[in-house]
């Protein structure tokens, strides 16, 4: 990639030198350290690195799915036959973004698009400097207040920058969920074309609204009204006062089927139909993979190519990816919000009986110090399959008691993730699956320590781009 001055050649070779020297010493910060590095020797590199890219850039935010669609739209734009660089770990601040952009200008050949997931608060800082041709908004759910704040600073703070940015332009084309109102009202600051996306299914509605709610009330003060709710305050909106509704969708899903490893699906993408089994479960995948599918239609990339990628999805990491352990098969979850947690329980309640799980819960700064909210989550969701639950991350004794309140005795409170998993193997079946649902730095460590086992790469070392 181009660089505009000798002081940002210096900048990604030194980064490179400091993130190979991380890797060899076996530590995951590879994945954040170059960048934190080549940005203080150059502060502009992000902007030069996004201008470099002929294709331009596609930013994914959102509180839930980032990680995942950002995975599926790369797959799906290498399979249009596209040169794409993307930050496949995850690591998505300012530091992880530059640190996939000096990974990338030290492989052959050259990029041309990228895929870029974005921090939801990181997102109003760096928008003006990528210029994104795409810019992708998932959904806004209540997640490390302690961190974020309310969901309405974030939407404030994204309004902002789309204002200030798109004033006049018609450049960005904005991919917005049509079925969060938060999210879907964004349309009124772009410059340019809008993608939405959303869930056309009546038998995907819940029975009423969850207590994780977080978006009650339009922007004249007036309370939602909902004909369907999928997930939270997601659904098919409307404000009785102002008048102001969920639209219909461009890019949408009909005859949801969820399967306990996979989920059939009919999509319409701009008129065209089309079917496939997504290897995903759960409704969240559903939306994900809208929301790839709208992305990459904007793009211009053809129906059936994306249909076709999605139905060959593999998992991004952490994120329902599998593992062969003692005989057993290990699947993840990730799960840091009241949402995000119920729609992994609902996806577990539709694998049926038989439940073995492991629940770790943390509270470092990634996970979000105050960790009420797992009481906003429905547990309940899993008291008539009377599954099998050990405990275990720093707050082990915290997730212990919200089981026990749930009227699920865990079979064990363990707070040290390797002993737990020993303990969770051992009241799994032979042959059977365990499945686990940490919070993101308890995923970390479970990984690595997962991979450690079977012999899978660590993370930091299999998503190099």
């Amino acid at each position: 990639m181009p660089y505009a001055s000798l002081r940002e050649r210096s900048a990604v070779l030194i980064g490179r030198v400091a993130g190979a020297a991380t890797r060899r010493l076996g530590r995951g910060g590879g994945t954040a350290l170059p960048g934190l590095v080549a940005s203080r020797i150059a502060p502009g590199l992000l902007s030069t690195f996004a201008r470099a890219l002929a294709d331009g850039v596609v930013t994914v935010t959102g509180t839930n799915g980032k990680t995942t669609t950002a995975h599926l739209l790369t797959a799906i734009a290498r399979a249009d036959g596209r040169e794409v660089v993307a930050n496949d770990s995850g690591s998505n601040m300012e530091r992880g973004l530059v640190s996939m952009f000096v990974d990338a200008s030290g492989s052959d050949g050259a990029h041309r698009l990228g895929v870029l997931e974005i921090d939801e608060a990181e997102l109003p800082r760096l928008y003006s400097r990528l210029r994104p041709r795409v810019a992708v908004f998932l959904n806004l759910f209540r997640d490390q207040l302690d961190r974020y704040g309310e969901v309405d600073s974030v939407a404030e703070g994204w309004a902002s920058a789309l204002a200030a940015a798109d004033a006049g332009s018609t450049e960005t084309t904005l991919v917005l969920n049509a079925d969060d109102p938060s999210v879907a009202r964004l349309a009124v600051h772009s410059g340019g074309p809008v993608v939405t996306f959303g869930v056309d299914d009546p038998a995907a509605a819940l029975p009423g609204r969850e207590h994780a709610a977080d978006a009650r009330f339009c922007a004249c003060g007036a309370r939602f009204e909902y004909s369907a709710v999928h997930m939270g305050h997601v659904g098919h909106w409307r404000c009785p006062a102002c008048g102001e509704a969920r639209a219909a969708p461009d890019v949408s899903a009909r005859r949801i089927v969820l399967q306990a490893d996979r989920t059939e699906v009919d999509f319409t993408i701009a008129g065209e139909p089309c079917r496939l089994t997504l290897p995903l479960a759960g409704l969240y995948s559903v939306y994900n993979a809208l929301a790839a599918a709208a992305a990459a239609h904007a793009l211009g990339i053809a129906a059936d190519v994306i249909t076709a990628s999605l139905a060959q999805a593999a998992p991004a990491f952490g994120r329902q990816e599998e593992f062969a352990l003692d005989g057993r098969t290990v699947r993840m979850w990730l799960a840091k919000n009241p949402t995000g947690l119920n729609e992994v329980l609902r996806a577990l309640v539709a694998a049926g009986p038989s439940l073995c799980l492991l629940v770790l819960l943390n509270d470092g700064i990634q996970d979000g110090r105050d960790v009420s909210w797992i009481y906003d989550a429905d547990v309940e969701r899993l008291t008539p399959l009377a599954p099998s639950v050990v405990c275990s991350g720093d707050r082990a004794a915290d997730l212990g008691l919200r089981f026990a309140l749930a009227g699920i005795e865990p079979a064990l409170v363990e707070p040290d993730a390797e002993r737990a998993l020993d303990a969770a193997l051992a009241r799994t079946p032979a042959g059977g699956r365990l499945e686990i649902v940490p919070t993101y730095t308890a995923m970390l460590h479970m990984r690595e320590l997962l991979a450690r086992r079977t012999g899978v790469a660590s993370y930091w070392e299999d998503t190099r781009t």
